[in-house]
């Protein structure tokens, strides 16, 4: 049997929570040429992989089996493309210390990387009006996460959905290495 596959390509959304990451990927995933995967670590808690009742009721400590959990999912992001699937990620990339591992991780695929902004009031509307996320989840990620990258694209999630998944699609098309995670893992 051949097992020799074409590498998969990732494009990896980064923005605050109630950014609008998830709406884009799955837009995306629609539009996009080729078939991609839609993942997150939402997938993983909505899908009950994570013992979610038993994290909220607090008989099992979240902030002890956190780094774990993600961990893990940085770790499978290069498994799953090194045998050919193609992936659009959608994540909170918190810290310097996980955008540094996904570098590292990543380092040898086709990685486009694109930052979601979205203005603070905005992200907490969106918050409020979602009901399934902490308050003040976005307002902490908007200090943070876009401090310590660079993007291959970065885009405004106030502008209509469509014209922004045609953007990412454009740029997409016509990359051109090196890309922002080449720029980043030459950096390190």
């Amino acid at each position: 049997m051949n097992t020799t596959r074409e590498l998969g390509k990732i494009i990896l959304i980064n923005g605050a929570s109630s950014a609008g990451k998830s709406t884009l990927a799955r837009q995306l995933q629609q539009k996009l040429p080729i078939p991609f995967w839609h993942f997150s670590f939402d997938h993983l808690r909505d899908s009950n992989a994570l013992p979610m009742a038993r994290i909220l009721s607090g008989e099992i400590d979240w902030s002890t089996m956190r780094p774990a959990v993600f961990d893990g999912f940085h770790r499978c992001l290069p498994v799953l493309a090194e045998v050919g699937n193609n992936l659009i990620v959608d994540h909170i990339i918190e810290n310097e210390m996980w955008m540094s591992d996904l570098v590292q991780l990543l380092a040898d695929l086709d990685v486009f990387f694109v930052g979601i902004h979205c203005p603070l009031p905005e992200l907490e509307r969106r918050e409020r009006e979602r009901g399934d996320r902490r308050i003040g989840e976005a307002r902490t990620d908007y200090q943070v996460i876009h401090s310590f990258t660079e993007y291959d694209l970065e885009i405004d999630s106030m502008q209509p959905c469509q014209a922004n998944v045609n953007i990412v699609m454009n740029a997409w098309r016509v990359r051109q290495p090196p890309s922002a995670f080449d720029r980043m893992a030459a950096r390190e």
